[in-house]
């Protein structure tokens, strides 16, 4: 996958990965994110194991510790053990519900590791070492490029939301600020919860109100998956096209076979998970100073480019 290689290769420019490891002694780190076999978190852990196990080949003297939790509490539970048991130098994160794990998280910071949180900000600023997400607010905009493009006399547009949470923000207001002087007009926005039986329900409600709708951006591809149902289930789908967000396969698919229903999508990669895994490694066992903010670019994929994007063997 194109997509995973050139992450990498960013990664590498941040500090070499290959090679012989300078620091000879042992080093462990923790690995936490949400449990999921599907979708934006199926593949979070599917390349958070295929980085892990690539590290593994190349620094035998890193141990990694992975735990995959259905819940914040669970999730919690895991890196208090991760502390206190497998005694690990570095952490790295996506929390997933970053009010109720920022001051579990603090915690293993104040314990003197290295913390690296993934995607979801926490509600304290500072805590981490390293925060490695994609770019949210670019989501938005790139989807606004494509509204723009593809409807220049403007029209009426809906917007399904994520969950009320600050990426959801950053992604809205990138798009509300993107199709400015567009001549759009935005019907309604609504909350589908990153989900794709929520978007059917939302999208089903448009449907039914709004007779005329020309776009529909649900900034998320499980949300596309429902609303994409719904629009064919009310036999609109001639009336409109869809934009979402973070390159599910089965959406890529459609980009690339040329949909005029799913003409376009934008990235937001779980590949990002291997990134923060990969320079998290070179800083403990290269010495390579990484800290701050890492955040990865967010591109329009069009049927030209779709190729660079799928990958047969990711879960999302």
């Amino acid at each position: 996958m194109k997509l995973v290689k050139s992450l990498l290769a960013t990664a590498i420019v941040a500090g070499s990965l290959g090679g012989v490891a300078v620091a000879q002694d042992k080093v462990t780190i923790g690995v936490s994110v949400p449990a999921a076999d599907h979708g934006w978190t199926g593949g979070v852990n599917y390349f958070a194991q295929q980085s892990i196990d690539r590290l593994k080949t190349t620094y035998p003297n890193v141990e990694f510790v992975f735990a995959s939790a259905p819940d914040a509490p669970k999730q919690i539970a895991d890196i208090e053990d991760m502390v206190s048991t497998r005694n690990i130098d570095a952490l790295v994160i996506l929390p997933g519900d970053p009010d109720a794990m920022t001051s579990a998280i603090k915690q293993v910071k104040d314990a003197g590791k290295f913390v690296t949180v993934v995607d979801r900000q926490l509600s304290i600023t500072g805590v981490e070492n390293l925060y490695v997400a994609g770019d949210n607010p670019g989501l938005g905009a790139n989807a606004a490029t494509y509204f723009k493009e593809a409807l220049p006399e403007g029209g009426n547009i809906v917007i399904l939301r994520g969950l009320p949470i600050p990426i959801d923000q950053q992604r809205f207001d990138g798009f509300m600020s993107g199709i400015e002087g567009g001549n759009f007009t935005v019907l309604d926005d609504e909350f589908a919860n990153w989900n794709r039986d929520d978007g059917f329900k939302v999208m089903q409600d448009f449907l039914t109100r709004f007779p005329d709708i020309k776009g529909v951006w649900t900034q998320d591809d499980d949300i596309s998956l429902g609303a994409i149902e719904a629009i064919k289930q009310a036999g609109r789908e001639s009336e409109m096209f869809v934009v979402g967000g973070a390159g599910m396969q089965q959406i890529l698919q459609a980009v690339a076979n040329g949909d005029a229903l799913t003409p376009v999508d934008v990235s937001y990669s779980p590949a990002m998970i291997a990134t923060a895994i990969e320079l998290t490694t070179s800083h403990l066992v290269g010495g390579v100073q990484v800290a701050g903010r890492y955040i990865l670019d967010s591109t329009l994929i069009t049927k030209d480019n779709a190729a660079d994007f799928l990958d047969a063997d990711s879960p999302f």
